[in-house]
């Protein structure tokens, strides 16, 4: 079992939920139960499947969860690009939040690979 809280993965991707809430804040109205609800449910989703995977007994299952954190982060890099294409988040503001996202997705690839099981 690991303790998530001490893992730089679950902390960034904790940081990273934030700036996601914050963006979306900005969305117009009418998407409130669309792309922001979309956006921000994929990004608690990284934090809480790391969470939840670091709860288990076997790695090969934590490794299971996070393969669904990488989903999630693809799904999200996919709305941040929708959400760019409808003129909702800048070029600036895509690149920034691609980017971080970025290394989210390596840490937890690389994390995933020392996972012995």
């Amino acid at each position: 079992m690991h303790r998530f809280k001490e893992l730089e993965i679950w902390k960034r991707s904790r940081l990273f939920c934030s700036e996601i809430y914050s963006l979306t804040s900005k969305f117009p109205e009418s998407e409130k139960f669309g792309l922001t609800n979309q956006l921000r449910r994929a990004s608690v989703s990284i934090p809480s499947n790391i969470a939840e995977g670091s709860s288990r007994q076997s790695n090969k299952d934590f490794s299971r969860f996070l393969q669904i954190t990488l989903g999630s982060a693809y799904e999200i890099e996919t709305q941040l690009l929708i959400a760019n294409d409808l003129n909702f988040i800048t070029n600036s503001e895509l690149e920034d939040a691609i980017s971080e996202l970025q290394e989210i997705i390596k840490m937890v690839s690389k994390f995933k690979s020392t996972l012995k099981f």
